[in-house]
């Protein structure tokens, strides 16, 4: 390195020694900024490409989105709540998500609303942490970086219990029913009076088999309310058949609360008509199934109810389903709102050879909005969508929901026991369905408008950059 790159040609000369070592110094000052220069970049990237580890990274994804299932006793087929249980299934753990099968949330990311209250699918950059972190050979890292053991309640604790300060405010039980160790499904209907006395208004519904065992047999299970309506909500609930159904439980469903100033009325000398799916199980195993209610207080009612209507994919009904063999088949059905009303959620249902559901509104004043699709339908998982406050669709009376649903009944189908058969509607599970359940809060018009009002005005705050 030349000293005369750094000294300005007017320098007086100071002696040569002293000119040497300078321009020695500055060179190796200079040599020294290159490097560093070029070493930066180099430890950006190498911190960017570091592998993640188990303890402080992965696992905190775990503890959010899967260990709810896979624990010991629960539904999944291993454990996932600490790192010697986790590492023998990377690969397999980093296919699934990969390929978002798990965790299982089957919403079309394409297109309709993508924003819900109980969304439990994983980010594409949690997505990436896995698969970086089984590629990388799946280390444990520092086990000082856990996160905290997640917590769960016990199962014989309610899930809403600390929500609502305590247990359900009524429980109604279904008559017990005994399934053979080997036997075909069983369809157990009893029919169950609530013994209120008086009308009440439900703010949450907890549903669920009465002991553990009782999870390895039970499929689903609903609860239909049989009461008498009064004239005036008759108008409002032609759609939904009557009073409908308090909730449909199912493998993943924990139970729903339901929104401010909204709820389900229950009249006094009601019933519950259940309708449980049993599958045996390889074991003897007697249960019923627990309906827990949460009551609003008397003297604080809400203004508006809440109903679960059963919307049909189908167009003409269940009888006019036919699959053909080696065919995709769709159809759909329409449904016209009698009230204004707030979509609360979509949970569409089908059977093996279901593929998938699609809701769209259409508006009086025509226009058309798809409203959510499930593209991946998988019989294993019955999700229920609910939608977020500021993204709960409101609808106007006059509005046809269209139920669009399609079937593969071809080899392609990897779920088909056959695809040689003719298929048509049933309860078992080789026969197929297509509905999907759908609560909707009901508006008169004066506070259809203010919710209107109120929704345009949160989201106008949003994008202008206000916080939520």
């Amino acid at each position: 390195m030349r000293a005369d790159l750094f000294a300005p040609e007017t320098t007086p000369a100071l002696g040569d020694d002293y000119m040497a070592r300078t321009g020695r110094v500055l060179g190796r000052l200079a040599l020294g900024a290159l490097g560093v220069t070029l070493i930066l970049p180099e430890l950006a990237l190498a911190q960017a490409d570091a592998t993640p580890t188990y303890s402080k990274d992965v696992a905190p994804i775990f503890r959010e989105k899967c260990e709810a299932c896979h624990r010991p006793g629960y539904i999944a087929p291993m454990s996932l709540q600490n790192y010697a249980e986790s590492r023998p299934w990377a690969r397999s753990i980093k296919n699934r998500v990969e390929t978002r099968q798990m965790p299982p949330w089957h919403i079309d990311a394409a297109v309709g609303i993508q924003d819900f209250q109980n969304d439990r699918s994983l980010s594409q950059v949690e997505i990436d942490t896995i698969v970086r972190w089984a590629d990388g050979g799946a280390p444990q890292g520092n086990p000082g970086d856990l996160p905290p053991a997640a917590v769960f309640a016990d199962d014989d604790v309610w899930n809403y219990a600390d929500r609502f300060g305590g247990p359900p405010d009524l429980i109604v039980t279904s008559t017990p029913h005994t399934m053979p160790a080997l036997s075909q499904d069983h369809w157990w209907k009893p029919l169950v009076p609530t013994g209120l006395t008086e009308d009440r208004w439900v703010r949450g519904i907890e549903m669920r088999p009465s002991t553990t065992e009782g999870r390895k047999i039970t499929h689903h299970a609903l609860a239909r309310l049989q009461q008498e309506e009064d004239d005036v909500d008759k108008e409002s609930l032609v759609a939904a058949g009557g009073a409908g159904l308090l909730m449909e439980w199912a493998v993943g469903k924990e139970g729903e609360i339901m929104r401010e100033n909204s709820g389900k009325l229950i009249k006094a000398g009601s019933e519950i008509l259940w309708d449980i799916h049993y599958s045996s199980a390889g074991e003897e195993v007697t249960d019923s199934v627990e309906l827990g209610l949460y009551f609003y207080p008397k003297d604080a009612p809400p203004k508006h109810r809440q109903v679960l209507n059963i919307w049909m994919g189908i167009e003409g009904g269940p009888n006019n389903l036919l699959l053909p063999p080696n065919t995709v088949t769709t159809t759909s059905q329409h449904h016209v709102m009698r009230e204004n009303g707030r979509i609360e959620n979509f949970q569409p249902h089908q059977h093996l050879r279901g593929k998938g559901m699609q809701m769209t509104a259409i508006t009086p004043d025509g226009r058309s909005r798809v409203l959510s699709r499930v593209s991946d339908f998988n019989f294993n998982w019955h999700n229920n969508y609910v939608y977020a406050d500021n993204a709960a669709p409101l609808l106007p009376k006059g509005t046809v929901v269209e139920i669009t649903s399609w079937w593969d009944n071809t080899s392609a189908n990897r779920a088909n026991p056959d695809p040689n058969q003719w298929v048509g509607w049933g309860d078992r599970t080789v026969d197929e369905m297509a509905h999907a359940w759908v609560n909707v809060t009901y508006l008169d018009d004066e506070d259809f408008e203010a919710a209107k009002a109120e929704r345009e005005a949160t989201l106008a705050e949003t994008t202008d950059g206000g916080e939520q």
